[in-house]
């Protein structure tokens, strides 16, 4: 596979910016850390993600796609070929109550302009640090509420280029999770369907959901957010807290001491120190309270040979 032949032939329908042979992904992730991609395209139109797609496919390429990168960590050997970057496909309609938003916006975004026409429902993540599509894909939520309450459909793309709507019913909305994990499709937007509410009561509670965001949680450092699943029955946080594992570093990966959930990038983290401190951190509370962390978090690539 000649990376710099495959390059050449993207950019016959692709513009330049959006083709980078090597592209360090610690840049496009909120943990600042992990290796490069082999090939990174950030497509700004369904047309060139379908050409992207339709080269990969002629080259029997890996694909992996990436949305913002919030819930993610990449390994520090980084990703053999072909990564999709979401990022620039971020067109957002709203007409009455109901609002489409691509996958490539913020979930941040897309509850602030519900705000600006007076719509509620998405309040809950005015705080997600993640794309419209991660937020679709791993059904984000947040102080009770989540993406499955006001989803009403998607739209994604096959690994072929075909376009198909799925209603909700179908996507297998649970906890943290959807039919697009056990699925190849590439999210492309999402069908929200909101209510018209009081803009001074909608903006009271994003306020007050950022308030309790930015004193509970350690938004000083970059990290993955909450790192573990809520195990049944048990606060992941609290569990952590209690084994005494705040503060415990390894490399310069750290256990938050603000929020014992988050494990954060204090000093130069690898991805490695950051999966063997979420390692350690699991065999020890499984140790103290016979309980299993299950990660939410997306883990991606190679380790460093």
């Amino acid at each position: 596979m000649n990376l710099e032949t495959i390059y050449q032939e993207l950019l016959t329908s692709i513009k330049t910016e959006n083709v980078c042979l090597a592209e360090p992904l610690r840049d496009h992730v909120y943990t600042k850390m992990g290796g490069n991609a082999d090939l990174f395209v950030t497509p700004e139109s369904i047309n060139e993600l379908r050409a992207a797609l339709d080269i990969r496919k002629s080259h029997h390429m890996p694909l992996t796609i990436l949305g913002s990168g919030s819930n993610v960590i990449i390994k520090d050997g980084g990703i053999r070929g072909m990564t999709i970057g979401m990022g620039k496909l971020t067109n957002l309609f709203i007409e009455g109550d109901k609002m489409i938003a691509q996958a490539g916006g913020t979930i941040i975004g897309a509850s602030r302009k519900a705000l600006d026409h007076n719509l509620s429902g998405l309040e809950f993540a005015c705080g997600i640090p993640g794309s419209v599509g991660g937020a679709l894909y791993m059904n984000a939520g947040a102080y009770g509420g989540e993406i499955s309450e006001v989803l009403e459909r998607a739209t994604v793309m096959t690994q072929e280029g075909d376009i198909l709507t799925i209603e909700k019913e179908d996507l297998n909305l649970g906890y943290r999770k959807s039919t697009f994990q056990s699925n190849d499709y590439i999210i492309l937007e999402g069908e929200f369907k909101l209510t018209i509410g009081d803009p001074i009561v909608i903006k009271a509670k994003m306020d007050a959901l950022t308030e309790a965001r930015e004193s509970k949680q350690p938004l000083e450092y970059p990290s993955c957010g909450s790192v573990f699943k809520r195990p049944p029955g048990h606060f992941a946080g609290k569990l952590i807290q209690d084994s005494n594992l705040q503060g415990t570093r390894i490399g310069g990966a750290e256990v938050s001491k603000k929020h014992a959930g988050f494990i954060v990038n204090i000093d130069g983290a690898t991805s490695k120190d950051y999966l063997d401190l979420i390692k350690l951190v699991q065999k020890t509370v499984k140790t103290n309270f016979q309980v299993e962390l299950d990660t939410e978090v997306i883990v991606l690539g190679e380790d460093l040979k």
